[in-house]
Formats: structure tokens, sequence, C-alpha cells
């Protein structure tokens, strides 16, 4: 069982910023007792170097995204488990055997600093430790890497009972999408169609040197080939185009709101889906809703950049209360919590984080907020239900579960031939089309 989590910061005088090695242990140290890599790499990268923030982010990305791998052969490697206070040095082993797995580093640079982050750490006694089980791992690398391929939690470094969740839900398609969850996703964009074409933007890409290619199925989607930092994205600050997946993108063809009506984002945070909903109409009127406070400034600040206006509400979804609750819409986004099965390698450290106990909770979360929401939209009104998962219990189940009880409601079918056709809706998996996983179902009020 992990210790519960301590604020553990990255400065100070035990750990040089040149060894990013020992700055990733600490992250992945603290996302093993429950934090997120957004969450921490959002707040715990100040003690280290520009150089390598990077590389930091390598390692804890891809550490997180071959988890269940790695700790398989970790337990192979050592005689015996390492004590809770120590998964510091436990993540440095995943780390090591990471580098020699998965990274092009040279064994005997990622063995050589990987020791030494444990000195960085103060922990000179697990050099020895570490640079045996390292050097074990490269003597028996072949015999050691059979021995988990028989575990199938190791072999698609994916946790058990998500395995079994996702081989039920898409017996024909589970393999493909475990797969493209370990792939390295692709840098995605969205341009603003209402400033520029997609056509115009590839070019000015290409003259600044990076190649792009549309995103099928996305009027506004782009994928580009290398992905950059978004400074260098032409026109970002002016507005011109913004990072998004082009499964998420699909959200605003498909609710098509026109200009004059009301449209209400509920858990609109971060705001993507928000500025792509005003960029397809900006003549609607535009009310956003979050429950986080810090993440609806996020909100705002997307909607700054890219010169849009909306009214930003702090509020309970499963209990609309306030000036925003009090109007009926012309149209609903309702971007619902989800276990975020669809988005994993954008997020590996989802695999770490969630457990088979969560799902049921967030199915009644999603079912409350539905039902809570369906009031406010008007006769005649749409709503959009979406999620980033790929369990059918948060997806077609729970919306055909409302619909049997809702008789104001009745699906309208989405025409598009983009993912897959649910019992209601449809889906994304990961991969597709350079997709992530995506649902969505089209509700008509009666």
């Amino acid at each position: 069982m992990p210790e519960p989590y301590k604020e553990c910061s990255l400065a100070g005088p035990g750990l040089s910023s040149r060894n990013a090695r020992a700055s990733a242990a600490i992250l992945l140290q603290q996302l093993y007792r429950g934090r997120s890599l957004s969450a921490l790499l959002d707040s715990g990268m100040d003690g280290i170097a520009a150089a390598d923030t990077a590389l930091v982010k390598e390692f804890c990305f891809g550490v997180a995204r071959w988890w269940p791998q790695l700790e398989a052969l970790a337990a192979l490697l050592l005689v015996r488990p390492l004590k809770p206070k120590d998964e510091d040095i436990s993540a440095l082993i995943l780390l090591g055997l990471y580098q020699l797995l998965h990274m092009r580093v040279a064994p005997h640079a990622a063995l050589a600093e990987t020791v030494e982050a444990a000195r960085v750490l103060k922990k000179p006694w697990a050099s020895g430790l570490i640079n045996a089980v390292l050097r074990r791992f490269q003597r028996e690398r072949q015999a050691l890497l059979e021995r988990v391929q028989g575990k199938s939690a190791a072999r698609y470094a994916c946790p058990d009972w998500l395995l079994q969740r996702f081989s039920q839900a898409w017996p024909d398609h589970w393999v493909q999408l475990v797969e493209a969850s370990l792939e390295r996703p692709p840098m995605s964009l969205r341009v603003n169609l209402s400033r520029t074409s997609r056509q115009t933007y590839i070019e000015m890409l290409r003259q600044a040197g990076m190649p792009a290619a549309p995103i099928p199925w996305v009027d506004s989607g782009l994928v580009l080939k290398n992905a950059v930092g978004i400074e260098r994205l032409p026109g970002f600050e002016a507005g011109l185009v913004s990072v998004q997946d082009g499964g998420a993108q699909l959200a605003a063809g498909v609710l098509k709101p026109a200009a004059g009506e009301s449209v209400l984002d509920c858990c609109a945070a971060p705001g993507g889906k928000s500025g792509h909903l005003l960029e397809w109409a900006n003549a609607i009127a535009l009310t956003a809703v979050d429950i986080d406070p810090q993440r609806n400034s996020r909100v705002r600040e997307n909607l700054d950049r890219l010169s849009f206006a909306a009214e930003i509400y702090q509020g309970d979804a499963s209990r609309p209360c306030g000036a925003w609750a009090a109007r009926h819409y012309d149209r609903i986004l309702l971007d619902v919590p989800c276990t975020a099965t669809g988005v994993i390698r954008r997020h590996p450290d989802i695999k770490l984080l969630r457990k088979a106990d969560d799902v049921a909770p967030l199915v009644e979360m999603q079912r409350r907020i539905l039902h809570a929401i369906w009031p406010l939209l008007k006769p005649g009104g749409i709503l959009l239900y979406a999620t980033c998962s790929l369990l059918p219990e948060e997806n077609h189940r729970q919306v055909a579960s409302f619909l049997d009880v809702r008789s104001d409601a009745r699906e309208r079918v989405i025409e598009n031939r983009w993912g897959h056709a649910c019992e209601v809706g449809r889906q994304t998996l990961p991969g597709e089309d350079t997709m992530d996983g995506f649902y969505y179902a089209c509700l008509e009020k009666c």
C-alpha cells in the first residue's frame, strides 16, 4: 500500500538539476502515491534546469506508459521488494529499464547516470543495487522478457482489469486499441476556420519547416509530422490555431450550433471545445461551466487568446444552481467526467491511477449529471453527450438507460461515417484516423 502523499520539492541542496533521472524519480514516486502527471508537471518542475525539462517529461511519460511491463521485470530482478520509503529507488530501477528497453540511450550512459541519480537522492547504498539489477537485465534480457510475456498485463503494459474491460467491450479491436494506447500521440492541431483556411495554414507550416497532414473527417484538423513547442506554431498567440486531438474536434460538427443560439458547454475546462464552438459559429451566446475554479481560469485564457467572449461560471453540473442554471439553451455540450480510457496514449498515468472500483462511481455521477442538465435544454434543442472513455457503461449503455426513462428524449442518429456505430451514438478508437478514443451521442428534446 503506498504511503500517503507528502509534498516534495525538486528544488534544494540535495538535488542537482543536472541529473534529470533523479528529478524524474521524485516525480514518479509521487505519481505512484496518487498524483497525476499533469498536476506534477504543472507544479513540480521549478527545480529542474530548462535544458533538462524535455528529458524529464520523456522519462515520466515513458515509464508511466510501460509501467506494468517494467514493474513485472523489476519484480523478477529484485531478490526482495524495496520498502515503501524507497519508492524513489524503485522508480529509478523502472527508469533504468525503460531506457534500456525503449529509448535510444547508450546502455553504458543509461546505467551510469541512473546509478549516479541514487547518490544525488542521498541514497548511495542504492547505487550498487541499481547497478547490479540493470547489469543483470542486460545479461538476461531475452529470457526475462520471455518470462513476462506470459503475463497479459506485462505483455500489453496494461492492468489486467482494464484489459478485461477492453476485450469484453471491443472483442474485435481490443489488441489494436491497447497497442495504439502505447504509442506516442501525434501533435494534432485545430485551425481556426473563422480566421483562415486549413490549406492556408498548411502552407504557413510548410514555410516554417513543419510539414502537416489533414485529419480525416475534421475540416479544421491537422497532424504535424513532428511535434514542436506551441510557441513555434505560426499565429498561435494570435489565435490562428489551437492544439486539440482530432477526436475532440468532432464535437462541434455534431452539435452544429447556429448563429443566435444559446449554447451551454458543461464541464467545459480547459476550454478547447468551447473555443471550437465559437469558431464554428461565433455569433452564438456561449455559457461555459466547470466545477474547478483553477481549470476555469484555463477556459478564460484559451478564449482570450482566440479573442472570443463567453460567460464563464463555476458550478456543479450534478446540482445546477445560479444564473447559468436559470436559463434554457438551444444546444448543450455535456462532456462528462469519465475514466478517460480513450486518451491513455496522451495520459499514460491513467493506467496507474485509475482502478476498477472507480468505474461504478463515475457511471453514477454521469447519470446524475445527465438527468440534472437535461431540464436546461429547450424543447427541440440538442444535447451532445460526450466522453473520452472506451467503456460501454459510461457511453452507449448510459445513454440508452437515460432514453429508457425519459419520454421527452430521443436519439438523433449521428450520420457521419467516422468511428464505430454503437447501440446509441458513435465511438472513435485510439489510433484510428490519428484520433484518440471519444464517444458521442446526440439527444433531441421532444
